[in-house]
């Protein structure tokens, strides 16, 4: 049996998969909320007790009986015997061990081993995680926002990835086999290309002495841009200032904006998705993914309708001399919320594997 994880900064998942060569689905699968829980260590030891039993219903022609008392006790289910581990984390994974970037986390591959009575746990970065689930996906867990032209022969695909933070990762091609590479490149210089983006970059620069693309391509990165609209323009209806006030900002920012309920939001909107193809090209252009570059994390099936409107593609495409080359990657919105659960495990798989071979 696989143990795999997802350990995101909002939500973590958890699953336990008989995943021997091929994508199986998981036999049992949790989520918890990151931020409900001082450890990741507490989380794991929740998911690995038992599954509480449920007693048995006697059936008869006549429908359930009542209970007569005399039902013999059930066992508690045992959790199977977990021979790999991998778990995808959001931060850089140095010797096998993490501090995340969003929490207040250390996790520390060895010692969950020890601890938990694990043969192995290795750690990958998110998006390697998520990079290794691409590999595993069906063609319908994907929109197109490029079909592109690729080149027959395989080359380098790439990943972006939006949601409590940004994340970047590369897949080379090795000769046999795609293999994911980490970066951190979300935390990367952000770069304006635009008069509006300028000022945005000396909005931000009030309160952040480095401004990074997650400062404006994430869930909080979101919020800074309706601040920025807000405070360079002054038009915030006060309907929406209460309801930002009521609930999760971004997911309100990108409620009302995808509905066009306020001009506000939808400039937000706008400015976000330009931003986010912006960068998606730069990662595509620097890592020559010419068999593909794909969009992850939460945002972006959320925004799926306005990243189709063609902001998006504009600025991807928008590289000058290069533009050409550009509109032959493909383009793809990974539409799948659990890839990089899926990644972890065949991680851990392709490992079990080599250790038996």
């Amino acid at each position: 049996m696989i143990l795999a994880a997802d350990i995101g900064g909002t939500k973590t998942n958890l699953a336990l998969f008989d995943w021997k060569t091929e994508r199986v689905e998981a036999q049992r699968e949790r989520t918890f909320y990151s931020k409900d829980h001082a450890t990741f260590d507490e989380i794991l030891a929740e998911f690995l007790k038992p599954p509480e039993p449920q007693a048995p219903k006697d059936i008869d022609a006549e429908g359930p009986s009542e209970s007569s008392g005399s039902e013999r006790p059930v066992e508690p289910a045992e959790t199977p015997q977990i021979e790999a581990a991998c778990f995808g984390i959001a931060g850089p994974v140095i010797g096998n061990r993490c501090q995340t970037t969003n929490l207040p986390w250390v996790v520390d591959g060895a010692e969950m081993a020890k601890r938990f009575n694990l043969p192995k746990v290795r750690l990958l970065n998110d998006l390697e995680a998520t990079a290794h689930g691409i590999l595993v996906l069906r063609p319908d867990e994907m929109e197109v926002l490029n079909p592109g032209s690729p080149p027959h022969a395989r080359t380098t695909m790439a990943l972006i990835a939006a949601g409590t933070g940004l994340g970047e990762a590369i897949l080379f091609w090795h000769g046999t086999h795609y293999h994911p590479m980490a970066s951190e490149g979300g935390h990367a210089d952000f770069a304006p290309s635009s008069d509006l983006e300028i000022d945005l970059l000396r909005y931000l620069r009030i309160n952040y002495l480095h401004v990074s693309w997650e400062r404006v391509l994430s869930g909080a990165g979101l919020v800074n841009i309706y601040e920025f609209l807000r405070d360079q323009k002054k038009n915030e209806p006060t309907w929406v200032a209460e309801r930002l006030k009521a609930g999760d900002p971004a997911a309100v920012i990108a409620e009302i904006g995808l509905n066009k309920g306020a001009e506000i939001c939808v400039q937000a909107l706008d400015l976000f998705t330009s931003i986010f193809g912006a960068e998606a090209g730069n990662l595509a252009l620097k890592t020559l993914s010419l068999s593909g570059l794909y969009v992850g994390g939460g945002i972006g099936p959320k925004l799926l309708a306005k990243l189709k409107e063609g902001g998006f593609m504009r600025a991807f495409l928008n590289k000058g001399r290069y533009k050409r080359l550009m509109s032959s990657i493909p383009v793809r919105v990974i539409m799948n919320e659990k890839t990089a659960l899926l990644g972890a495990a065949s991680a851990a798989a392709r490992m079990l594997q080599e250790s038996s071979s």
